[in-house]
């Protein structure tokens, strides 16, 4: 008695009877006002970002190519000329200064204009047959020449050289088969895509049916597995002990798989193997009770999903809302990057020429200047770099800092949109003590209403603590990379907890803010509160939780891998031709890269059945919390009957006590 009244006092006191709760409470007040007004602010924040970026960035400087003179190619006066010619594309190997493609496009300090004559070397020496290849010309492999002015330029080396800034730059061949086969398939990958929706659909309204042998089968597979890997590994043992390999023949290596020679590692691996299926099978017959909790509660998340499929397309607005998020962020990040106006400076191939030692390297030019003031042989003027003066650009990492701050907290804040909204429609569904007649008309669409209308503060909070562990680790990571030539083993190691121990933090954070909005959306509390009574609730009942929760992932890893691997399987055979005698108009396609469209086809089964599981996961984690309050609320009795199934009520071995007169009930 003692030890129950301890536990009460430190994990919290069971809900109490309230004769007014009926759900979700309708009469409920704005939560987390002062985090709701700081979001907000912040959106505002962000858009003022976007509108500077775009005031000041100009994304041609990405898009299409520059001459010498810093004009685009293929824009303005150039509408008729796309491509850049490089007039000596050696300048281009040798250079110091290249800028990357992704960032400011490919730069070699070389004239592309002819500005006087070919003596002062603002003309080519030389012309080769050519090829575009993003907007540039490069000369064409293969190509029979001679180039007196370089002698030790051969042939080879010239072809070598070309066929690899076409090989990394000219894509335009795959390019091109690769939309021929998307346009030749994408009728079949939406039909893929139709299989691996239908599949995901019908898993999660069977459950109803079958979600006890199924359950009963994964675990049997599971031990099964666990057999299998006892009864090899005692064969390699047994075979490794026969002939006499010990570790003390081997000794100590670095080599890991040496140590698959000797019968010690085999005989470790036979004991591990065995605990865990002892450890397995004594769970099993100790938990059995609440493995059938954890079905009835499968069944029941089943039921409320058919009465309710509208939520199951809910990952839609999910999807649509996170990629506005994205395309705005990476509009943003484009905009700000190309900010500024190019910067250009002296540059010499040889400073040690007769005539180039007076020449002031990296100092500013200007590359419509004709009269260079210097009898430098191959002095140029190229481009360095975009300006940093002006306000935007002194404030561009801030910016892009914001930015990114930006990115994970609109993007956590949507995602803990849906689970609150889920969450508010399955919930609604367990307390309605007639199912379905005493279900809401549009209980999504009443949660959506309700979530935005008096808990977008909350949400932003529970959010913003999300944000913070993710950025946090992504600083540890980008440190670990810069560091990780000069750290020791100690340093290693104690990087390596830091980042263990960020990822545990941020698992626990997304745990403990999913069962909070849960909270938020039945009671409509701030999230403190909210978060504090779910894991006070939780704990209350940590057995039944851990059992529900590696229950439901066992399950739905099952429904992962076969809609997945349904889909993948039909895909393949079909996208390869294997799949004969269907008629003309189901014949497959002929393709270049028939991987492609399988590829295609698996990665959107998946994301399709990620969606959809996703829903029904929810689903399970709400009800389960409805379940533990009702137990504590309830007691079976005509004032305080309990709002479960009458499959969970048989389970637990209660009963609602029926009205008088009322024979029905008393079934």
């Amino acid at each position: 008695m003692g030890g129950k009244q301890d536990e009460d006092e430190a994990y919290g006191k069971p809900a109490k009877y309230d004769p007014s709760f009926r759900g979700p409470i309708k009469n409920r007040s704005c939560t987390d006002v002062i985090c709701c007004v700081i979001f907000l602010l912040f959106i505002l924040g962000y858009i003022v970002v976007g509108i500077v970026a775009w005031v000041y960035g100009d994304p041609r400087q990405v898009l299409y190519p520059r001459n010498s003179t810093g004009a685009y190619c293929g824009m303005g006066q150039n509408k008729d000329k796309p491509y850049v010619l490089y007039f000596n594309i050696f300048s281009c190997i040798v250079a110091n200064n290249i800028i990357t493609v992704a960032q400011k496009g490919l730069q070699c300090p070389t004239p592309q204009t002819v500005l006087q004559s070919l003596q002062q070397e603002f003309c080519p020496s030389f012309l080769l047959p050519s090829t575009p290849a993003l907007g540039r010309c490069f000369p064409l492999p293969n190509t029979n020449f001679t180039l007196p002015e370089f002698p030790w330029i051969t042939n080879t080396t010239i072809t070598q050289g070309i066929s690899g800034l076409l090989d990394s730059l000219n894509a335009r061949d795959i390019t091109v088969k690769i939309f021929e086969d998307f346009a030749q398939s994408w009728y079949w990958i939406l039909v893929a895509l139709g299989v691996a929706l239908i599949l995901s659909l019908l898993f999660i309204l069977l459950l109803r049916l079958v979600a006890g042998p199924l359950v009963l089968v994964l675990i049997i597979g599971v031990l099964g597995v666990l057999a299998y890997g006892i009864y090899h590994c005692w064969e390699e043992y047994r075979v490794l002990r026969d002939k006499g390999a010990s570790i003390s023949q081997l000794g100590f290596t670095t080599n890991l798989s040496a140590y698959q020679s000797v019968q010690e590692t085999w005989l470790a691996a036979v004991i591990v193997l065995a605990v865990l299926e002892g450890i397995l099978l004594l769970l099993l017959i100790f938990l059995r009770q609440r493995i059938r909790i954890a079905i009835a509660l499968l069944k029941e998340a089943s039921k409320a999903v058919g009465q309710m499929m509208s939520t199951m397309f809910y990952p839609l607005v999910t999807f649509v809302l996170l990629v506005i998020c994205i395309a705005y962020w990476a509009m943003t990040a484009l905009y700000l990057a190309t900010s500024g106006q190019p910067q250009y400076v002296y540059w010499v191939s040889n400073a040690s020429a007769p005539g180039c030692e007076n020449v002031p390297v990296n100092t500013s030019c200007d590359p419509m200047d004709q009269s260079m003031n210097y009898s430098c042989p191959g002095l140029m003027c190229v481009f360095q770099s975009y300006a940093s003066t002006g306000l935007a650009q002194r404030s561009l990492f801030n910016l892009q800092i914001y930015g990114v701050l930006g990115l994970f907290w609109t993007l956590n804040w949507v995602l803990a949109l849906g689970q609150c909204v889920l969450a508010g429609a399955f919930a609604s569904f367990y307390w309605a003590f007639h199912k379905p007649r005493d279900i809401p008309t549009f209980p999504l669409s009443s949660a959506f209403i309700r979530t935005l209308r008096y808990h977008t503060g909350s949400l932003a909070f529970g959010a913003l603590i999300l944000t913070i562990v993710q950025i946090a680790r992504i600083i540890l990571e980008y440190i670990d990379h810069k560091l990780r030539g000069a750290q020791n083993p100690m340093a290693r190691c104690i990087m390596c907890c830091f980042k263990c121990c960020l990822w545990c933090l941020e698992k626990f954070i997304k745990f403990l803010n999913r069962n909070a909005y849960i909270m938020i959306a039945i009671y409509g509390k701030n999230f403190c509160v909210s978060a504090k009574n779910a894991f006070m609730l939780l704990m209350r009942n940590i057995v039944r939780v851990i059992v529900l929760d590696k229950v439901t992932d066992l399950l739905l890893f099952f429904g992962k891998l076969l809609v997945v691997g349904g889909v993948g399987v039909l895909s393949f055979f079909f996208f390869s031709g294997r799949i004969q005698g269907l008629g003309k108009d189901f014949e497959s396609p002929h393709l270049n890269y028939y991987w492609l469209p399988i590829m295609t086809s698996i990665l959107g089964a998946y994301v399709i059945a990620s969606g959809f599981f996703s829903v029904f996961s929810m689903c399970v984690d709400t009800l389960f919390l409805c379940f533990l309050e009702d137990l504590e609320r309830n007691d079976g009795s005509l004032d305080r009957p309990y709002y479960m199934s009458k499959g969970l009520l048989k389970i637990l071995g209660k009963k609602n006590q029926a009205p008088p007169g009322d024979k029905k009930r008393k079934k």
